[in-house]
């Protein structure tokens, strides 16, 4: 009977046929079926022979078939596409498989798996070695006499540190000091001391400067318990605008200390294990909490060309060892799979290890907890095999468990981002040419789109309407070609696609005169509209490069020869490409907008004033550079450098103070 009728009545396929398999895949699917049923570990080798992939398994046929069966993402299709021998070793256990894993990685440290490259290039904050000495973040070190402090896990926290030091022990910003005769403005804005024009004795600057190392050092207490001494000395002596300097230097290292020192009064010793993996990139971050205190951060990063959780499990087992001992406590961020509400709050669920009071040698015994208190975990048996490593091969019993209260939740968002945004600089470096391949394959274009040019429209009901222009290389920002127009043909009007129209005019009409490269790929903000009007000019221009929106809502990629949009996946690497080229012209076009809003606004404030016209504005601005500046400044200084009188210049003020509604409540 034919089989595609049922009772007599044809019917069609439920499928497609099936694609003719590449033989080469053939041919390893063929092989894994020999594999046994057992566990061990399995060698992936390339054509010359060296070994590039080790894995282990609690059931080798199961483990290798499965990267040869179903749709694969790009990094284990580019892993497949090396592969050239596969065999295997029969081991007594999934934990003698891991000792021997552990053992031929370290041996022949495979291509493909996990290889951890420090990523410390943390900055330090210099302190120079001169009679009046600079201070500011630097990464390089130099032996010169100068000192250093750090290294410090984020420039944040040491930006932080330089904007309060700036504030309350104001040294010298230039870095090559002239004598002067008057100033620069940083002495009267409060953030110099002006040792180039004579503004203060070296004596006197060197007590500045041993406050700063205090406070650099951490030595907190002691330069609080100065600050407070002289503030009483002012206070007593009716010096009050000196002892309110002082109270408020008090209240702002007290807070900076407490923002800074992450303590949690908990002494037991613990680690916060976060990582994030972009395409075939993976960074781990190690927050190490000792006595109740945040004493370091470590970063890695490494390809990844397995499961987040074999990689998360090659990552323990190389970071941890005989010289670098596990805490009691790994905390690892807890990572949903599909259908899982999470885990209820309450003591860390164990996911793996021994419970407090056992013995290293009992670690065995934990196996199962996982599936029992967590289900976050398809490897949790990874964790259990690892802690028994660390209780019996390091004679260290470490327990892993996920976070349920609000400490370790935090630290573990905060591991996450440090992770997230050293992916993030390594993409700006590196490029993404994973995200530009899955790019070309999901548009359908021709080439890789190595450089892709974004437009975006901004303004304010119709005024100051400009549109951005942004340039990607290999997947990753090139700023040196940005560009930006403000659009002249609406006057007033509004009309994003009149704007589209336009600004693609003007920024492909010079490049095919000049005879410039095009770009592969043109990418506008919008939809099938702002796409017809582009469209419209390129064809006018003779203009062939590629042409794709994206649209805001659904995130939809309309192309312009398609009646309807493409939508792919929010994890695509494609979609990642797109959105961050989107997501640039935006900030792009929004910000230099904002700028010129602004601009009409501070000169708008200044040109107001009875005695200050255009050039006079134009004069303040550019030597203060902001109306604040201006506002905090002596009359006598803004009328030197306006050119203007006393009086004049305290009406500037006034009016600066007036439109900020600096005035305080009564």
């Amino acid at each position: 009977m034919d089989e595609n009728k049922a009772d007599g009545k044809p019917r069609k396929p439920d499928t497609a046929p099936e694609q003719p398999l590449d033989p080469r895949i053939a041919h390893f699917r063929s092989l894994v079926r020999q594999a046994p049923a057992e566990a061990g570990v399995y060698i992936m080798k390339d054509e010359t022979g060296d070994i590039i992939y080790v894995g282990k398994a609690k059931v080798l046929r199961n483990r290798l078939s499965s990267y040869f069966s179903g749709r694969k993402d790009l990094k284990t299709r580019h892993l497949v596409s090396r592969i050239s021998t596969i065999e295997w070793i029969l081991a007594g256990s999934e934990y003698e498989a891991l000792l021997l894993e552990n053992n031929l990685i370290k041996e022949h440290s495979p291509k493909y798996n996990i290889n951890l490259k420090d990523g410390k290039t943390y900055p330090s904050v210099r302190l120079t070695n001169e009679a009046f000495p600079r201070v500011f973040r630097t990464r390089r070190i130099i032996n010169d006499g100068s000192l250093y402090f750090g290294p410090f896990p984020s420039v944040d926290t040491i930006d932080t540190y330089l904007d309060l030091i700036r504030r309350l022990f104001p040294l010298r910003r230039c870095v090559d000091m002239k004598k002067r005769k008057e100033p620069c403005m940083y002495y009267h804005i409060g953030r110099c001391s002006a040792p180039c024009a004579g503004k203060v004795s070296q004596e006197e600057y060197a007590k500045s400067v041993e406050e700063v190392k205090k406070l650099l050092a951490g030595e907190t207490e002691a330069l609080l318990a100065e600050l407070r001494g002289r503030m009483a000395e002012a206070s007593i002596s009716l010096r009050f605008e000196e002892a309110g300097r002082f109270r408020d230097a008090v209240a702002a290292i007290e807070l900076f200390a407490g923002r800074t020192n992450a303590v949690d009064f908990d002494p037991e010793a613990r680690d916060y294990v976060a990582w994030v993996a972009d395409g075939d990139l993976i960074v781990f971050v190690v927050f190490q909490m000792r006595g109740g205190k945040l004493t370091g951060r470590d970063l890695y990063r490494s390809r990844l060309y397995a499961t987040e959780e074999e990689g998360l499990a090659d990552f323990l087992m190389t970071y941890y060892h005989k010289d670098r001992l596990p805490p009691p406590l790994v905390l690892i961020q807890e990572r949903k799979t599909k259908g899982q509400k999470g885990i209820s709050s309450g003591t860390d669920p164990v996911v793996a290890g021994p419970a407090r009071d056992e013995a290293p040698e009992n670690a065995a015994s934990a196996a199962g907890l996982a599936a029992e208190n967590s289900g976050t975990y398809a490897a949790t048996m990874e964790l259990d095999l690892i802690a028994e490593y660390f209780a019996r091969e390091l004679a260290s019993p470490t327990r892993f468990a996920l976070p349920t209260e609000r400490r370790h939740e935090v630290a573990l968002a905060l591991a996450r981002q440090n992770a997230r945004e050293e992916v993030a600089k390594r993409r700006r470096e590196l490029g993404d040419i994973p995200g530009l391949e899955d790019l070309k394959k999901a548009l359908g274009l021709e080439s890789l789109p190595e450089r892709i040019e974004g437009f975006d429209i901004a303004h304010l009901h119709g005024k100051h309407t400009v549109a951005s222009l942004v340039s990607f290389k290999n997947g990753v920002p090139d700023k040196k070609n940005y560009r930006y127009f403000k659009i002249k043909s609406l006057e007033g009007a509004v009309d994003d696609f009149a704007s589209i129209r336009e600004a693609v005019a003007r920024r492909y009409t010079k490049l095919v005169n000049e005879g410039t490269d095009l770009p592969d790929l043109i990418l506008v903000d919008g939809g099938a509209g702002q796409v017809s009007a582009a469209k419209e000019i390129l064809d006018a221009l003779g203009v062939d490069s590629d042409l794709a929106g994206l649209a805001k809502q659904n995130e939809e990629i309309w192309r312009p020869d398609l009646s309807e949009a493409i939508v792919l996946p929010k994890d695509s690497p494609a979609l990642r490409v797109l959105v961050a080229v989107r997501d640039e012209t935006h900030r792009f076009a929004t910000g230099l907008n904002q700028r010129l809003r602004a601009s009409e606004l501070k000169f708008g404030v200044l040109e107001a004033i009875e005695g200050v016209g255009p050039a006079r504005a134009k004069r303040l601005m550019r030597v203060f550079g902001s109306l604040d500046f201006i506002a905090g400044t002596e009359p006598a200084k803004v009328a030197e450098v306006g050119g203007m009188g006393i009086e004049i210049a305290q009406r500037v003020i006034a009016a600066i103070k007036d439109s900020r509604s600096w005035a305080k409540p009564r």
